[in-house]
């Protein structure tokens, strides 16, 4: 498994455990990594990740509302939720990745943790957010502009 497989996974549990816990997250974040310790040759990747998504929280999760149909982030698995809000970061904010390997990452990651309507789950959401993201890129966005170009 690739090093930013790993660090993608290990944010997704980081996440979810700072979701759960309804805790600071900041704090939650370093417990976790106290617990966890992520290696070395994910830690950079793994840290960007999750602290961008906290950073970014409430524009990714408003993004993702946007485009799930009828559903709220609360009614949504923890894995699903935070698979796509890592997904969503990257693709929003972290332009040296393409959509489509951040959308692949994000459904593998759902078919591992999550359950098995997952990957479809993630991959319709995911898809429909890197569209207005290219429609943003363009200029002719039809829901609002969630991206400052």
């Amino acid at each position: 498994m690739g090093h930013r497989r790993s660090s993608r996974e290990l944010a997704m549990q980081a996440l979810y455990y700072i979701d759960m816990g309804k805790n600071d997250p900041e704090r939650a974040f370093k417990l976790f990594c106290i617990n966890f310790d992520p290696a070395e040759d994910i830690k950079p990747f793994f840290t960007l990740l999750v602290q961008g998504v906290l950073e970014h929280k409430a524009d990714i999760d408003r993004m993702i509302e946007t485009f799930s149909s009828n559903w709220k982030l609360s009614r949504m698995s923890g894995v699903d939720r935070n698979v796509m809000r890592i997904a969503a970061y990257e693709m929003m904010f972290c332009p040296d990745i393409p959509s489509k390997v951040s959308i692949n990452e994000a459904i593998d990651i759902g078919k591992k943790y999550g359950t098995a309507d997952s990957g479809a789950f993630i991959n319709g959401i995911l898809d429909a957010i890197s569209l207005d993201l290219e429609k943003t890129k363009s200029g002719s966005s039809e829901k609002g502009g969630f991206r400052d170009s």
